[in-house]
């Protein structure tokens, strides 16, 4: 049976007074987090947005148990946290939350190396596409044609796929999710939980600041992302691809929405050119067509 409203916990684990901006998608996630996996999570978190969201002393923001490291450390950080709660014989997850910079460029190595390992962990990349805590400069998540501060003509290369990446690496579960979709999100990590070795969510989170967008649309721009096909909903277990049922009717490309709905609503691709546009419905219909054949193996 597909999991509802009324079966999630009321325990809060993001507190009132934390100092996220208005319409942050990263206390929207959390929040999920919390919900999905209660008490047993414990987070690893690398320097980025979520840093801010806990406040200055500790507790202030966040009720999880933490363990903040550097930038390039945060799965190897949690491989060793991980193995110690093992060998106390403590039950626990032990889950990397980190934005696209820690997770595709500067935490790449320590996070492909706890794949190749195996780690029994939870990585979850919280996507908002850009280095959004020290200025909106470009990661290699930032989609092609985006303004950040370090493109500010619009990024030239096109996004990186990660999820298609981490498959790549033979890990037992990789799944994506959207903050528009709580409870698909939340039913993959509870899934997650259940599976031993190392797991993968790419959570995508639109940022008002960095994405110019006001912030009461947060939950309607991810959904968008969804309706236009520029992100996908999918997971796979021990490498078997199954598009997750908010996806589904897209994979009719008739029922798409134009990308350009999706692109008109964000501030930072106000520059963006036909061709740059044609481009980006080119990489998304390739992207469809290798989830497709992957399903459908």
């Amino acid at each position: 049976m597909p999991l509802t409203i009324r079966e999630l916990p009321r325990e809060k684990y993001v507190l009132p007074g934390h100092a996220a901006c208005p319409g942050c998608p990263e206390a929207m996630g959390l929040r999920y987090v919390g919900m999905a996996l209660g008490r047993r999570a414990i987070l690893v978190i690398p320097a980025g947005c979520t840093s801010i969201i806990q406040g200055l002393s500790p507790g202030s923001g966040l009720a999880f148990p933490i363990i903040n490291v550097a930038f390039a450390s945060s799965d190897a950080v949690a491989a060793g946290a991980s193995a110690a709660k093992e060998v106390l014989g403590e039950d626990a997850i032990v889950v990397v939350w980190a934005g696209d910079g820690a997770t595709s460029d500067i935490g790449f190595a320590t996070l492909s190396g706890a794949a190749e390992r195996g780690d029994n962990i939870i990585h979850i990349c919280v996507d908002n596409e850009a280095y959004m805590n020290t200025g909106i400069q470009r990661s290699s998540q930032t989609p092609r044609g985006a303004w950040t501060t370090t493109t500010w003509r619009g990024k030239a290369e096109p996004k990186k796929n990660m999820p298609l990446i981490m498959l790549s690496h033979g890990v037992p579960y990789v799944a994506t999710a959207s903050v528009a979709y709580p409870l698909d999100f939340i039913e993959k990590l509870r899934k997650a939980a259940t599976i031993r070795g190392f797991k993968y969510i790419h959570l995508h989170a639109p940022c008002p600041v960095g994405w110019r967008f006001d912030p009461s649309e947060t939950v309607e721009i991810a959904r968008l992302a969804i309706e236009t096909g520029m992100w996908v909903l999918f997971e796979a277990e021990r490498g078997r691809v199954a598009i997750s049922p908010p996806s589904r009717p897209y994979v009719d490309k008739s029922r798409r929405k134009p990308i350009v709905e999706y692109l008109k609503r964000q501030g930072r691709f106000r520059n963006i050119t036909e061709e740059l546009v044609k481009e980006l419905e080119r990489e998304v219909d390739e992207y469809w067509s290798i989830l497709i054949k992957l399903s459908s193996q």
